[in-house]
């Protein structure tokens, strides 16, 4: 089994890392000093549940690693329709791509029985740009519940965190899914290949849709969004709304809303990732995290106020700081495509938000 990390940034070096530590030969793709460190060096991991080093090898060239079984795709997801040149020389007939972003997935109704079976989600995939990049049967959704940051050039700190929920767009639990999971637990990673993981992606998109928009918006760490009245009544407001949407198009994931703000609460002065983005002036992921769900919502008659109106005002901030346009939901103006070039190394990942 052969597999290619693109994307080998905190989370993709730190999965890389345990692959490797398991016995998987693995390859990661970087770039700059991160990548000259780990051919260096090894990928050095700094956890709570122990340190370890693994000499796994890197490239900036995915030709030098040629096809693989698996590409475990690290990049934000605003990176996908770009990513062509990277992925190709990877692939086989039989690659999976396991695809570890936040937000709705482009493959999102690929095998998924229903009126609305095989639609695309423009906000996601616009144009199909990303589907014919990513085609849909090679894709095996993937929620991240870990969080890391790199350190330096080489150096990830593991902070909490060892899930990675996997599973087939068509449910059951696939051959291919079994392999790749056993791989994970190996490394020690949990893995668990779930019959239905749009429940997950729905789980973990509660925090994301509404907490990452407003500490963009507001400047404001996960603690203080959480602990202020105003803005903890919107964030709740935007998630009963994200779950009225979600149970519109099939999916009831068994959580609950006050739990969920508890618990990012908990986490305190945490930055979001899309916070952090917007302080670095790179494009925010408000595609997938936000206006998918718009779209959604205009798809099944949902009103969704909250979310209309918090999409709305991050989609302008977007333009007023210089980065590139979000893509919109179908009733929204149409916008040209600014997406910024692949970014092989992100730098921090976060669970919750």
């Amino acid at each position: 089994m052969r597999v290619a990390v693109l994307g080998a940034g905190a989370i993709g070096a730190y999965v890389g890392a345990a692959l490797h530590r398991g016995g998987t030969e693995v390859h990661l793709v970087a770039r700059g000093p991160h990548l000259e460190a780990i051919r260096k060096n090894g990928v050095q991991v700094l956890s709570p549940r122990g340190d370890w080093l693994a000499k796994t090898p890197a490239t900036d060239d995915p030709a030098e690693i040629g096809p693989v079984d698996f590409v475990f795709l690290g990049l934000k997801a605003n990176s996908y329709a770009s990513c062509g040149p990277l992925i190709e020389p990877l692939l086989h007939d039989k690659t999976a791509v396991v695809a570890a972003q936040n937000g709705i997935p482009w493959w999102y109704f690929h095998g998924l029985s229903g009126p609305h079976e095989g639609r695309r989600i423009e906000s996601v995939d616009p144009g199909g740009e990303v589907t014919r990049v990513l085609p849909l049967e090679r894709a095996i959704g993937c929620v991240v519940y870990c969080s890391t940051e790199l350190e330096g050039p080489g150096l990830v700190r593991h902070l909490e965190g060892t899930r990675f929920s996997i599973g087939e767009p068509g449910g059951g639990r696939s051959d291919r899914c079994l392999e790749f999971s056993e791989a994970m637990i190996a490394g020690g990673l949990k893995c668990p290949v779930e019959e239905d993981v749009r429940n997950d992606i729905w789980i973990k998109l509660l925090g994301n849709a509404a907490f990452n928009p407003i500490s963009a918006l507001a400047r404001a760490t996960m603690v203080e969004i959480a602990q202020h009245s105003g803005t903890r009544a919107m964030i709740r407001l935007m998630m009963e709304e994200t779950l009225e949407i979600a149970a519109a198009v099939g999916s009831h994931p068994d959580i609950s809303v006050d739990k969920r703000i508890d618990g990012a609460e908990r986490v305190g002065e945490h930055k979001t990732s899309m916070l952090q983005d917007l302080e670095k002036d790179k494009p925010l992921e408000l595609d997938v995290i936000l206006a998918a769900v718009v779209e959604l919502a205009d798809l099944t008659d949902t009103k969704a106020p909250t979310l209309r109106a918090v999409h709305a005002v991050a989609d302008l901030l977007s333009t007023k700081v210089g980065l590139a346009p979000i893509a919109h939901a179908p009733t929204a103006a149409p916008a040209p495509s600014t997406a910024a070039p692949a970014a092989v190394v992100p730098a921090v990942s976060s669970p919750r938000a």
